[in-house]
């Protein structure tokens, strides 16, 4: 591979802001795994944020890309998987397996795609330093979409347009609305962009923690707080985490929720959490990272006692979708009435009428 611009590349990013600024190209926020693509001929890489390859997670965004792009270019944008009920990243999770007779498997039970939204390199020019508007251009000028699994993102520099996907798009698995300056140039790794997502409470039953990564028997520290909402059938469902304390609130919570540690000979409704199986039926913290399959996941069960607001962006399934933030206790709220029905549901709107052809045919 020999092109203008090569691997490995750390993705621009942006910073989150409240509002949409003004005087900036709009586009919606894809809820994927970000990548940056190379293809020189016959060779094609797919990078992620972290910088390592995707490639061999996604054989048919190999081939879509030789078959859909130019011969030699750098795109950055999105791996997704559409389906008649918008994003599903859950879906895309599964796609990172060991196992290469499972990847070819769900690369033709659930194929992904890839939304483009900047140009890093065409042919033998770098574009990198150019201004993102003449990026935009060439960018328009080789994603056609035709051949249906590359496709260009929509934008906009209208912002009351803007603000109506930030609204509506939300229905069909999208994350916020990113903008991004006309005559900005790419900066990877810099937050040179800007971000606007969707927010919203919701009133949790803590059930358990985990210790910080630094913690010490002589200086224990909390490091996160494990969330629950029951769900129909009255079970208590895992559904995401609170973390970002900092180091003094850490040491106070030790003290805190010492009275609600179960003692020996009480159950606790997650107390299966290590069991494989149990994890089939119930939403359990605790089931195996694909990132890092070594991370210790365990946890100190809690009598769930106590209630608690959050923050959160939005759901994927019936969790979370990222880290949660504490806002109160919620003293006045009794557990069991903390139950999914409070959760907002945005109204269901389809991935083809925001980008032609993504989705299920």
């Amino acid at each position: 591979m020999d092109l203008p611009v090569m691997p490995p590349v750390s993705p621009m990013l942006a910073k989150s802001v409240p509002q949409i600024p003004p005087d900036a190209s709009y586009e919606p926020k894809w809820d994927g795994f970000r990548s940056i693509v190379f293809r020189d001929g016959d060779e094609v890489e797919l990078g992620s944020r972290n910088e390592r390859p995707m490639t061999r997670y996604f054989p048919e965004l190999v081939e879509a890309i030789k078959a859909e792009l130019p011969e030699r270019c750098v795109l950055d944008g999105e791996i997704v998987i559409a389906t008649d009920h918008g994003l599903d990243f859950e879906a895309l999770q599964q796609r990172i397996h060991p196992a290469a007779s499972r990847v070819k498997l769900l690369s033709e039970q659930t194929p992904a795609a890839f939304i483009a939204f900047d140009l890093l390199a065409l042919g033998d020019e770098d574009y990198t330093a150019r201004p993102f508007a003449e990026r935009r251009k060439a960018l328009q000028g080789i994603v056609t979409g035709q051949g249906g699994s590359v496709h260009l993102t929509p934008a906009t520099t209208d912002q009351e347009l803007a603000q109506r996907w930030f609204t509506e798009f939300e229905g069909a698995g999208l994350d916020g609305v990113i903008a991004k300056p006309m005559d900005g140039v790419y900066q990877p790794d810099k937050r040179a962009m800007f971000k606007i997502k969707h927010t919203r409470t919701a009133d949790c039953v803590l059930a358990g923690f985990r210790w910080h990564k630094t913690s010490t028997p002589e200086k224990p520290l909390v490091g996160s707080l494990l969330l629950g909402l029951y769900n129909d059938d009255g079970k208590l469902q895992h559904v995401g985490v609170v973390g970002a304390f900092t180091a003094k609130r850490r040491a106070e919570l030790v003290d805190e929720l010492r009275p609600l540690q179960l003692a020996d000979d009480e159950d606790h409704p997650w107390a299966q959490w290590a069991s494989a199986e149990a994890h089939q039926g119930q939403r359990l913290p605790g089931n195996v990272s694909r990132w890092n399959a070594s991370k210790d996941l365990s946890f100190v069960p809690l009598r769930p006692e106590r209630v608690l607001e959050v923050k959160y962006e939005h759901m994927e399934g019936t969790r979370f979708r990222h880290l949660a933030h504490f806002i109160r206790w919620r003293d006045d709220r009794t557990p069991t009435s903390c139950t999914y029905q409070q959760l907002e549901e945005p109204v269901t709107f389809r991935l083809g009428d925001i980008v032609p052809g993504l989705g299920p045919a």
